[in-house]
């Protein structure tokens, strides 16, 4: 195997953020009072911070803001009066509780750590994600993390990736892979800043992006099978 640095995203490659994020908001919207959720609330609110995400992928606002924007606009679309800071604080510290992992990330990062050194690579909020990392048993095999709250750029700014090599001991660019599930984060960043990767495509999605993969897997066990290959 080549590789040595091995560059995770976090949300949906090691914790199954689609399940911690359910967990969360339903607890959320039990604390502020709501014994029944509305239909199509938690659905909206998911829409509403993918895309206020993509902006921030953009350089469009800040990591702060986003955390209270994404309440007050979902509360907003369905009339509620509600608190969007206090769901929004409610949320983070739930979140950092609920942690699920994705079948195979123990594993995987304990093989892979035991070859080279494994970083994360996250959009996340700095502080949320470290605890989140604590809470999933993972930080044993975890040599750093890189944010994009820590950067001040979100991927697939090539300066976020500049920001995360400079984490890694010994950095080089024939030795290291980037390894996560979106195509236009995670994989574009890695063809930009001109680096290997793998894409994790658990639901079997067809590419029809710009972006190109070194490798794809669709479960984490496949990951060392595939690397063991490259020369």
């Amino acid at each position: 195997m080549k590789h040595r640095l091995f560059l995770f995203d976090l949300d949906d490659t090691l914790l199954d953020f689609r399940a911690s994020e359910h967990l969360s908001f339903q607890h959320t919207m039990q604390v502020l009072g709501l014994d029944t959720v509305p239909d199509g609330l938690f659905s909206q609110y998911q829409a509403i911070n993918v895309a206020l995400w993509r902006s921030l992928e953009l350089g469009e606002m800040t990591t702060e803001f986003l955390k209270v924007e994404r309440f007050r606009m979902t509360f907003l679309a369905h009339q509620m009066d509600l608190d969007p800071k206090e769901a929004s604080d409610i949320y983070l510290a739930s979140l950092a509780n609920s942690v699920v992992l994705i079948d195979g990330a123990k594993q995987v990062c304990e093989a892979l750590a035991a070859i080279g050194e494994v970083g994360i690579i996250t959009n996340g909020a700095e502080h949320i994600q470290r605890l989140r990392i604590a809470s999933s048993g993972l930080q044993d095999y975890i040599s750093f993390v890189a944010t994009s709250e820590g950067s001040g750029h979100a991927k697939p700014d090539v300066r976020f990736f500049e920001y995360a090599a400079k984490m890694a001991k010994p950095f080089s660019k024939e030795q290291a892979i980037i390894i996560g599930d979106r195509l236009d984060a995670d994989i574009l960043g890695a063809n930009r800043y001109g680096i290997d990767s793998c894409w994790f495509n658990r639901d079997r999605l067809a590419n029809a992006s710009q972006a190109v993969p070194t490798f794809e897997v669709a479960a984490l066990d496949q990951i060392v099978p595939a690397l063991e290959k490259s020369r």
